[in-house]
């Protein structure tokens, strides 16, 4: 949670492509410290905590980087890809849980641990030959490299009408933001329509934990156990394959089903699934002997696959590609380091309060998931905007101008500025020439 609102003010100032070189490198310090102890638990309770200012700061940094990056036409499609590999990373720890089960040695968690220091190494020297995202350099005076930056991501010449008309999308946000004088913290809440979304971007990170996944992936193998299952680990390695096969998948539902439909649906979905489960649980499932009710196990693990299908295909990957493009530039960083520091707090609080709840209450405890899902159909069918296909100028003015969500969908820009972005490169010469000479920035601006 801090790392997520730490990382905003210097992504701003460092760009986007070395704040996650920065990040990578203080979650492998985090890892460092962790596993360089086998008796202090103080050392390794710190380790923690600076790697999670690496995984906060990255969880901000790097769908902010990807939409700020990707062509309109597959943006939700590549910050959805975050998921995909939260999603593969979640399967991968299974497995290598699996695997260190019977290790009678500090190796039994220190492999666990010390495995976690590869992806941020690969990330950080990774990211060295990455650009820097296009809005980032044209807002600091790097006009020229954003628009190479941009030709290179839309696989298009300099002359492009596509290249034209995000060029002119940017500077006329940032013309726009000079007129409005330097942002203050508090225009988060006081800009244009900005509590609005600032709140919709914490409502929806917060309703993403609140969905009940998280409750399932960290806590599964305590439940499956309760079923009756010999070894919960192999039940988990099945659970984690379903999540992270079925988030790809949801890289294709976000782009061609929009994302308000997909989060309704999945959000309906999810609310079925846990009625379904904690009544089992709750009432069927013989909670003293749970072997002797298999049919009742049964049933709970085949309709928690059902939940993570629909959360792997919806809400999972599509909740971060709506916050990584409802806000202005001006604000961004800010605002997704808020949401995502909300994710990372309901996050916190589903695991430090689950077992004392679940003790209580046991299985019925899904029922407040469920209660969730249901709350969610609302949030997203009146507050929501459609923004499958739009730059994010588009979604910023189309925020501003108070269109109804429901109605968002087929809103028009003003001023016409809608293109057709799959039509080929054209083959004028004069022709891409003078769309540049349309929307070429002025002198001061590119000087």
């Amino acid at each position: 949670m801090i790392g997520a609102l730490v990382a905003a003010p210097i992504a701003d100032r460092m760009g986007r492509k070395l704040s996650i070189c920065l990040w990578s490198i203080i979650h492998i310090v985090g890892i460092i410290i962790q596993i360089a102890t086998d008796s202090n638990w103080v050392q390794v309770a710190m380790g923690r905590w600076v790697a999670g200012l690496g995984v906060g700061a990255l969880s901000s940094i790097v769908p902010m980087y990807q939409s700020e990056s990707a062509p309109r036409q597959v943006r939700g499609a590549m910050v959805s890809a975050f998921q995909l590999f939260v999603a593969f990373g979640i399967f991968i720890s299974y497995i290598i849980n699996f695997g260190t089960e019977r290790i009678q040695s500090t190796a039994s968690w220190r492999i666990t641990m010390g495995i976690g220091f590869a992806w941020p190494l690969i990330l950080a020297v990774g990211s060295l030959f990455l650009p820097e995202s296009p809005r980032f350099a044209y807002r600091h005076g790097r006009i020229d490299e954003a628009r190479e930056v941009m030709c290179k991501l839309y696989g298009v010449g300099p002359n492009h009408r596509c290249i034209a008309q995000e060029m002119k999308d940017m500077k006329d946000k940032l013309d726009e933001e000079k007129a409005a004088g330097q942002a203050a913290w508090h225009e988060l809440f006081t800009g244009p329509r900005m509590f609005y979304r600032t709140l919709l971007g914490i409502a929806l990170q917060s309703l993403q934990q609140l969905t009940g996944a998280n409750f399932i992936f960290y806590y599964g193998n305590s439940i499956f156990t309760s079923t009756g299952l010999s070894n919960s680990y192999v039940t988990q390695i099945i659970l984690g394959a379903v999540n992270f096969g079925m988030t790809l998948p949801g890289l294709y539902v976000v782009e061609h089903f929009g994302r308000r439909n997909s989060l309704m649906v999945g959000a309906a979905w999810m609310f079925i699934c846990f009625m379904i489960w904690a009544s089992v649980g709750h009432f069927a499932l013989d909670l003293a002997d749970p072997q002797a009710t298999p049919a009742a196990g049964k049933a709970m693990i085949i309709f928690t696959c059902f939940f993570i299908v629909g959360f792997a295909t919806t809400w999972g990957p599509i909740v971060w590609a709506i916050c990584g493009e409802m806000y202005p530039a001006r604000y961004r960083a800010l605002c997704i380091g808020i949401a995502t520091a909300a994710n990372w707090t309901w996050n916190f609080l589903i695991s430090f309060f689950t077992p004392f709840i679940s003790s209580s209450i046991d299985f019925a405890y899904g029922y407040v998931f469920a209660g969730c899902c249901f709350a969610a159909i609302f949030v997203v069918f009146f507050f929501v905007n459609e923004t499958q296909g739009r730059t994010l100028e588009e979604v910023d003015t189309m925020y501003v101008l108070h269109v109804k969500p429901w109605q968002s969908a087929s809103w028009v820009p003003p001023e016409g500025i809608v293109q057709d972005m799959h039509r080929p490169p054209s083959s004028s010469k004069q022709e891409g020439q003078a769309e540049m000479a349309e929307h070429t920035e002025p002198t001061e601006l590119r000087e």
